[in-house]
């Protein structure tokens, strides 16, 4: 009772905060920031992708994002003006000119016809936080430098991959704003033809500092890392304080208007599942993506089924407070079953991965930063791209052949539960959140 009492007064007392709602800027601050904001969108030509549901495309150059105040509490409308090219998704292609689209590709197309077009790539094995479900008690061993994938490596597998029909990359780790060199990254993955979303997973620590230059590059889409809203208990989870660095970089990421943005909760019994409505409540006046996620096993995080709350408990636990929650259409590469509340900006997302697999939709791919390409999270089938790419011998159709044969290989579904918990795998960190 005392953490849930501390929870909900850390809502109240940092509302400002955790809201994301800036407060009020004098006539000349808002026109001043506008003016500047114009002028760098202007000289960016920026290609960020604001909407992936082809409803909401605008068909215009030129789109505004607002953060809303639906409570009437004075606070500032924030507003982006982004010189947008028009895009289209293939379904808009298929019906303005049929002939306009290919068939998909046969190296990433499995024999279940999954088509994966979603590439998720782990830029580094470092992090600066230690959280119990990701990484092992005592840390783990550092891949050697010569052994984990170049700037220009990472580039050139996302090149080959876009050519055979991915149109989304994610950027993980570790944590991916320790990379030094993040920024360039996103901005060479930018002047990529055919990528339509830059996404990447993070822990939020150190991400306010490098968020608006990477917006600015072309990121359109931000996972957050935040399993709890209390201070001692994120220092439980994390082993590190930090918790008002993370909400800063809410903060941060809304005030910007990311187009996409989701906080991703693991959620653990008796850790966390007491905040489990707080959490909710965060998608209220923003749009902002709840998503809990079942806690999974991996190498080292000491995982147990008394341990995991399941989707069905959480969802059960929503219900009484919010009866009219209601689930919405399954999209495209959802990796979430997605619910709204009626009244609420945003949305509450479920992970459920050992309840419930989503195996049959998969359409995801992963990069290790150490090169190897894991066809499913919960897989140890692993193929080395990082010798086959450095193989000057090795032409890009004989290196299609082998994406294609390890994607074929993979398998319709994941293990069940009871067996997943027993079968070896990395660490989380070592995969690539």
């Amino acid at each position: 009772m005392f953490l849930r009492s501390r929870s909900q007064n850390l809502l109240l007392n940092n509302a400002s905060k955790i809201s994301i709602l800036t407060r009020p800027l004098s006539t000349t601050s808002k026109l001043n920031i506008s003016q500047e904001r114009q002028q760098q969108q202007s000289q960016r030509n920026s290609s960020a992708i604001l909407e992936d549901n082809e409803n909401n495309m605008n068909s215009t150059n030129n789109a505004s994002i607002k953060i809303s105040d639906p409570k009437g509490f004075g606070f500032t409308k924030h507003e982006i003006q982004r010189n947008v090219p028009e895009k289209r998704t293939r379904l808009q292609i298929l019906k303005s000119n049929p002939s306009e689209i290919k068939e998909f590709s046969r190296f990433l197309t499995d024999n279940f016809n999954r088509k994966h077009d979603y590439l998720r790539i782990s830029i580094t094995e470092r992090c600066n936080l230690r959280c119990v479900y990701c990484m092992p008690e005592e840390g783990i061993e550092l891949s050697p430098n010569e052994k984990l994938l170049t700037t220009d490596e990472i580039i050139k597998i996302a090149k080959i991959f876009i050519k055979q029909g991915v149109r989304k990359i994610r950027l993980t780790g570790g944590e991916p704003t320790v990379r030094k060199d993040i920024v360039t990254l996103v901005k060479r993955l930018n002047e990529l033809e055919g990528l339509e979303e830059i996404c990447i997973t993070s822990n939020g620590i150190a991400l306010h500092r490098k968020l608006p230059e990477l917006i600015e590059n072309g990121l359109t889409s931000l996972n957050l890392s935040l399993d709890t809203l209390v201070d001692g208990k994120f220092i439980l989870i994390t082993r590190r304080n930090g918790l008002s660095a993370v909400l800063k970089s809410l903060n941060k990421a809304l005030e910007l208007n990311i187009p996409k943005l989701k906080i991703n909760i693991v959620i653990m019994k008796g850790f966390n599942e007491d905040e489990i409505i707080n959490f909710v409540e965060l998608s209220k006046s923003n749009k902002i993506e709840v998503r809990f996620i079942e806690y999974m096993p991996f190498d080292g995080n000491k995982w147990s089924n008394n341990k995991m709350i399941t989707y069905q408990d959480i969802l059960s636990n929503i219900k009484v407070k919010y009866p009219n929650i209601e689930r919405l259409s399954h999209k495209h590469g959802d990796t979430a079953k997605v619910y709204k509340i009626p009244g609420f900006e945003g949305k509450i997302g479920f992970i459920t991965s050992m309840t419930d697999n989503f195996c049959s939709t998969c359409t995801r791919l992963r990069i290790t930063n150490d090169g190897n390409l894991k066809v499913c999270l919960f897989g140890n089938e692993e193929l080395n791209l990082r010798d086959l790419i450095r193989d000057e011998n090795i032409t890009e159709p004989e290196l299609l052949n082998h994406i294609e044969k390890a994607v074929k290989n993979k398998k319709e579904k994941h293990a069940g539960m009871d067996e997943l918990s027993k079968l070896p795998n990395r660490p989380m960190i070592l995969i690539g959140g």
